[in-house]
């Protein structure tokens, strides 16, 4: 395997040289504290090297690219930056991981009217955080300044990662069948889903951020970073068969666990089998939200989904408590009926 490089990939177009000298030299340690023995040398700031070696007979390379949408706005509004990268981890490598992919590496995209240098440095600590909890590596990123595009104090992110995973251990949903199991496992807030209406209901409500949901700020359960699936969910594949997995993102529990099933079935989810948490009582309350819409709009509660067989879930969930999730059954796969394939009691 080659050595991990002490040059890394980053660069900073058009932007400020000693700035952007400072946030490199800043972020160097963080940086290698994510790579992996994979990671190869002489990359010279224009490309990234991976050496898969012969770690896989048949390699599936799975890929997935995402950001973390008007969350952004929130965090830039409280100025709080350095959770936020885990976020983009998060929307990233819990995607690729739904086909049992292992993340391998990671890339990113810091975009800014005006390069804030501690700004700069908290967001990618964050996304050097996020990796270290996905056990992939940071090898790449890119910082840009566009004074003509962002306003002072605002910038984006996006992220990419690839995965890797035996072909013949893919994850397709092909062997889902009437009657198995649906396990929710718990969400650690909305993660990075639904903000654009969050934002609107705090706006209504005169953004109460000290508000106290059962012993947490509402900032701070707004601002809880995306749980990162990754370490326990691959280790949960080696103890036990999974047919199916469904990151629960945009389209919340209703569009997102039908994607993962086949078509000529359904699924039957039972709204009672887990406690919403109170951020999501507070929103449908303070908003006067649908629970049909909450439930297509936000998580609520549930931020990853296996498919299992019937006579597997009790060992599965029995797996997944031991690997420090909370998981509950929330349902069942059922043949279809008619055109609408998902049902909510």
């Amino acid at each position: 395997m080659a050595t991990p490089s002490e040059s890394l990939s980053y660069r900073a177009a058009g932007v400020d040289i000693d700035a952007g000298n400072e946030v490199v030299e800043r972020i160097k340690p963080l940086v290698k504290r994510t790579f992996r023995p994979e990671v190869m040398a002489g990359l010279g700031g224009f490309g990234a090297l991976f050496e898969l070696g012969g770690r896989y007979r048949e390699p599936v390379l799975v890929s997935g690219t995402d950001g973390v949408g008007t969350k952004l706005k929130l965090a830039q509004m409280l100025g709080r930056h350095d959770s936020i990268g885990i976020d983009l981890v998060g929307m990233c490598v819990n995607d690729v991981l739904v086909q049992g992919a292992e993340p391998l590496f990671f890339l990113d995209y810091f975009a800014t009217g005006k390069l804030d240098v501690d700004t700069t440095v908290a967001v990618v600590g964050g996304i050097a955080r996020g990796c270290e909890l996905a056990g992939c590596a940071l090898i790449g990123g890119e910082t840009a300044e566009m004074p003509d595009m962002y306003p002072a104090g605002e910038y984006d992110l996006a992220g990419f990662t690839v995965g890797a995973v035996e072909k013949s251990a893919l994850i397709d949903g092909s062997q889902i069948e009437a009657g198995d199991a649906i396990i929710g496992i718990a969400s650690s807030g909305a993660h990075s889903n639904g903000y654009s209406l969050i934002r609107k209901i705090l706006a209504r409500a005169g953004n109460p951020f000290d508000l106290d949901l059962g012993g947490t700020r509402l900032a701070d359960a707004l601002l809880a970073p995306t749980t990162i699936y990754v370490k326990p969910i691959l280790a949960l594949l080696k103890q036990q068969p999974v047919r199916g997995m469904a990151h629960i993102t945009g389209g919340g529990l209703k569009e997102n666990i039908i994607r993962v099933v086949p078509g000529n079935l359904g699924i039957a989810l039972d709204g009672q089998a887990w406690k919403w948490p109170s951020l999501f009582d507070w929103l449908q309350r303070e908003g006067k939200v649908a629970r049909d819409e909450m439930l297509r709009t936000f998580n609520c509660g549930i931020g990853y989904v296996l498919i299992v067989r019937r006579d597997q879930a009790g060992h599965t969930l029995d797996a997944l408590e031991r690997l420090g999730l909370a998981a509950w059954t929330i349902g069942a796969v059922e043949a279809a009926r008619g055109d609408e394939r998902v049902h909510i009691s």
